[in-house]
């Protein structure tokens, strides 16, 4: 597979493109096992990192303090760059990320440790690239998504597309508005890495503090476009088919395109922890961990609009904890 609100979260268009859509009936593999509770789990969980994951990481909270109701959460959600200092500072066990660390990241926190931070794959995301519920708009390559966000257009589309008749003569002859994430956002530098072909945005994208305020500003807007997780779809936008070249096969950011890698801006979400390979994991990182990748916690997943991890990949993220 080729993928990659707030202080302290409580717990508590027609274009005559080819098309692939597949039915989505998404249930977590029955042979991940069911979340069996330990004895002797007790103390404190603080995560710093994506606010992609700000829902999923409360839900993973709520189920697993249905086990351990003493043991205290905190959550903080400013965007996945925000997570390695915190990891290197030791001010967060956990280190929610919607992109892979860079390296310059990893090397800092192994200068200090003396090994590596090990990430922990916990659902999949398909990152999809919104548009008004309204919006006819079909579907988009990823050079046509380029020239829609970057200024530098290094994906090769031959013009700047500023207005939606330039996709398509059939759509209105409007100014496309750009709705985007800032740059301490994972989904910021995933998307810039993998749909701008690590070009630069245009400067007329209206950067949100979060990924629903993306997707808010999208549905208010008929002529607007951004981009976030799939988690974040609302009744008010639609998630735009994406090609990787203009006449090719187009693919929703359902569950089986995801999975398969069909589709194109395809990603884990991942959380990264501080794993001594010398001494055993703190016991109740170790055990919310073992939730995250048990059915309870990828029932979770789904149940906030993420995709869940196969039987395979839950049986490899497992054997990183011990």
């Amino acid at each position: 597979m080729r993928l990659r609100t707030g202080r302290f979260l409580a717990v508590s268009l027609v274009c005559a493109f080819p098309l692939v859509t597949f039915a989505q009936a998404m249930k977590v593999d029955p042979k991940i096992p069911r979340y069996k509770k330990k004895e002797g789990i007790s103390g404190k969980i603080s995560s710093i990192g994506s606010d992609t994951m700000n829902n999923l990481l409360a839900l993973w909270g709520e189920g697993f303090k249905k086990f351990y109701p003493n043991v205290v959460i905190e959550f903080e959600g400013k965007g996945s760059s925000t997570a390695p200092p915190a990891l290197l500072a030791g001010t967060a066990q956990l280190g929610p990320m919607s992109r892979e660390m860079k390296a310059e990241e990893i090397d800092r926190i192994e200068k200090k440790y003396g090994f590596k931070p090990t990430a922990v794959n916990t659902a999949l995301d398909g990152l999809a690239v919104f548009v008004h519920k309204d919006n006819p708009v079909k579907a988009l390559s990823l050079p046509q998504i380029d020239a829609i966000f970057s200024k530098t257009r290094l994906g090769g589309h031959r013009t700047d597309i500023t207005r939606w008749n330039q996709i398509d003569p059939k759509l209105p002859d409007q100014p496309i508005s750009l709705y985007g994430r800032n740059s301490a956002s994972g989904t910021y530098g995933f998307f810039k890495e993998h749909a701008l072909f690590r070009g630069d945005f245009k400067d007329r994208v209206k950067e949100q503090p979060g990924s629903a305020s993306v997707v808010q500003g999208v549905s208010r807007d008929r002529n607007g476009i951004g981009y976030s997780g799939i988690g974040y779809k609302t009744s008010g936008v639609r998630a735009v088919p994406v090609m990787v070249k203009e006449g090719e096969r187009a693919y929703e950011p359902t569950y089986e395109n995801v999975e398969n890698a069909s589709y194109p801006i395809a990603r884990f979400l991942f959380l990264y922890i501080l794993k001594d390979p010398n001494r055993p994991l703190d016991p109740v990182v170790k055990e919310f961990l073992t939730y995250v990748l048990s059915y309870e916690g990828q029932s979770d997943a789904i149940r906030d609009g993420y995709y869940p991890l196969s039987y395979r990949l839950v049986e490899r993220e497992l054997r990183k904890l011990e």
